[in-house]
């Protein structure tokens, strides 16, 4: 399905990355097709970090997860989900309690469900091999193309546990991204690289008025993404893009960085815990800004955007540049009603807006997705560099704590 045709049947769709209209929107053969994108880059990213990694060992961190267990979640999720869910055709109104035929290998239950499996016991699960691992994610794909294949003229209902499988392996990809980051690993594929911005221009003017707030068309949608709702909005200037380097660092040359004036209680317990002297990955050399990238110190370029930064270091930029975080009602807004002028989808966006339900909100059968984490954790927007383009859609809520950095995560503002 092209996404042309995508867009004229779907409002939600304005501003959205063509392929993110394909995934939550598209029919099976485009389902089919991305499915199998998807796995690719899987395991060229799993490849990579065979090669970099000796016994596919990374460090015991909250942030991480062991690679051979991160690949086998992947095809367990997919194969939990579909070809072992009874009820896969009743979309988000399935029961998740429904029982489940046995799993592709004996165990694999109490090795990859990321629901029972405590995060710190992944280190020591008796894993399959790599082989083993990548023999099993073919055959659970297999049969994931051979159900898509039988269903003919699907509604959204039925194809709504192969659209989450799709994002969830994107999603997973990602992360995948996040830990070579973390571990200074060679990336060199071009996709998955800062770009560079140029000066800012103009701000945007959101003008005063009712906002509706949320996903409220047919197609794919998270369950936290639900419940669309008028939201006032007082008016803003926002701006037209997030902030690059050259734009936040004169906030640590300045001395901001150490000023507790200008950091939240949350923000300067942070900074004093963290020992923060600097944004992660940069330091100065001789006078000039270096970033830690692909396991050497490198020149930064200042034109790339500002990322790794923790939602307190946004907020404390705004304290010193006298402005403000947007909330996501205002950057969804933006983002949707001045899609041209509108740049987004560089780095993830701190909001102003603490995670939580839309009204009347329910909680999809995959019930560890959203309803654990509405603690006010802070709502981030857009997509970075390192997400897959099928996850760019601007209702998306991403919705990490405030304090990581291993996220690439940046921020724009605006005027007071």
């Amino acid at each position: 399905m092209h996404p042309d045709s995508i867009a004229t049947h779907a409002p939600d769709a304005i501003g959205a990355h063509p392929a993110a209209l394909v995934a939550r929107h598209g029919d099976a053969a485009a389902l089919a097709a991305a499915l199998q994108a998807s796995r690719a880059d899987t395991l060229l990213h799993f490849q990579r970090l065979q090669q970099a990694l000796p016994g596919l060992q990374v460090p015991q961190q909250a942030t991480l997860n062991p690679p051979l267990w991160e690949l086998g979640h992947i095809g367990w999720f997919q194969e939990y989900w579909l070809a072992r869910n009874p009820q896969r055709l009743a979309g988000a109104a399935a029961d998740p309690a429904a029982p489940r035929s046995a799993p592709l290998r004996a165990g694999a239950d109490a090795l990859y469900d990321s629901s029972a499996v405590p995060h710190a016991s992944r280190w020591a699960l008796p894993l399959p091999d790599a082989a083993a691992t990548r023999a099993d994610l073919a055959a659970q794909l297999g049969d994931t193309l051979s159900l898509l294949g039988r269903l003919d003229h699907a509604g959204d209902d039925g194809l709504y546990f192969f659209r989450l499988a799709l994002l969830h392996e994107d999603m997973h990809h990602e992360a995948g991204l996040y830990m070579a980051r973390a571990l200074g690993i060679a990336v060199d594929d071009p996709r998955w690289q800062a770009p560079q911005l140029p000066a800012p221009g103009p701000a945007l003017a959101c003008p005063a008025g009712s906002w509706l707030l949320g996903h409220g068309t047919a197609g794919f949608a998270f369950d936290n993404e639900l419940g669309a709702h008028p939201v006032p909005l007082p008016g803003c200037r926002i701006d037209a893009q997030v902030l690059r380097w050259a734009d936040y660092l004169p906030f640590v040359d300045s001395g901001g960085q150490a000023d507790a004036r200008l950091w939240s209680a949350d923000g300067w317990a942070w900074r004093q815990a963290t020992g923060a002297a600097a944004p992660r990955h940069l330091r100065q050399q001789d006078g000039q800004w270096q970033q830690w990238r692909h396991g050497q110190w490198r020149a930064l370029d200042l034109a790339e955007p500002a990322c790794h930064l923790s939602a307190h270091e946004a907020v404390a930029w705004c304290a010193w540049a006298g402005r403000r975080l947007p909330t996501e009602a205002e950057w969804e807004c933006a983002a949707i009603s001045q899609p041209g002028a509108f740049r987004w989808g560089d780095v993830w966006e701190w909001t102003a807006s603490g995670f939580a339900p839309y009204p009347g909100f329910r909680a999809h059968p995959y019930r560890d997705y959203s309803a654990p984490w509405f603690d006010g954790r802070p709502v981030l927007r857009g997509g970075s560099f390192m997400t897959q383009p099928r996850m760019k859609h601007p209702r998306y809520r991403n919705f990490f704590p405030g304090h990581r950095t291993d996220v690439p995560a940046g921020f724009r503002s605006c005027a007071l």
